[in-house]
């Protein structure tokens, strides 16, 4: 943690980063320490990835607002991508992430299949006892607006499939032990995933363009100290 504090210093070569690179993968290798966050329109250009203490200094550090939020203002589920599979965006990340696929029986009944939950490492065979999380959860969110969001900004957050980041399906009990947590407050019990967990995290907030406290932004530079191969690549939502 020796360079903590010369680290939260904004990074002044970033200008003379390239400006495109191929994509990283998403969240589904915990071991690997790089985590992106893209959109679908532009699968061959993305953002060259930043190295995390990097991508936390492009972060801006606002108090929290939580007065006034109540979940029902950012819509989900609606119909997902595709509005005839008869799935919701919940339904269609858990089919998306499956390590084994499920059944899909009328109305996007699924049965069997099996997935790796990132929080916990634990493999789940019962679509039931999975959670699709919000990574950076929807009270966070509305603490982090820069500017009130109009109803429909939200709902496209609430449903982002755009990215293979902002919608993770876990093990229902580790989502409830995150539950609005930021990183100064909650870390995934898989050690395994925490750089990956930070990076997901920043590249989500800088799609979205939030704001982190600076009890969050200190936690997340003390990840960074830890993971100093990790980096964040992310596209700013539409």
């Amino acid at each position: 943690m020796k360079n903590l504090m010369l680290r939260g210093l904004p990074a002044l070569a970033l200008g003379l980063l390239p400006l495109f690179t191929a994509a990283l993968p998403a969240h589904a290798d915990l071991e690997a320490a790089p985590a992106s966050v893209t959109t679908a329109a532009e699968p061959s250009a993305v953002r060259v990835p930043l190295p995390l203490f990097d991508a936390i200094d492009r972060l801006p550090v606002a108090a929290e607002h939580r007065e006034g939020y109540v979940q029902t203002l950012y819509k989900h589920w609606n119909r997902g991508l595709n509005a005839t599979d008869g799935c919701d965006t919940r339904k269609e990340v858990i089919l998306a992430e499956a390590l084994e696929a499920p059944q899909t029986a009328a109305g996007c009944k699924l049965t069997g299949g099996s997935w790796r939950s990132a929080y916990d490492n634990v493999v789940v065979t019962d679509a039931a006892r999975l959670d699709v999380d919000h990574f950076v959860p929807l009270a966070e969110v509305y603490d982090s607006e820069q500017t009130p969001w109009t109803a429909a900004r939200r709902e496209a957050y609430a449903n982002d499939q755009a990215s293979p980041d902002t919608l993770i399906a876990v093990s229902a009990a580790s989502n409830r032990s995150k539950a609005d947590k930021d990183p100064a407050e909650w870390l995934p019990s898989n050690g395994a995933y925490h750089c990956t967990y930070a990076a997901t995290w920043v590249g989500t907030r800088l799609r979205w363009d939030l704001a982190v406290d600076e009890n969050e932004r200190q936690a997340l530079l003390g990840l960074a100290e830890d993971c100093p191969t990790t980096t964040v690549a992310y596209e700013p939502a539409p």
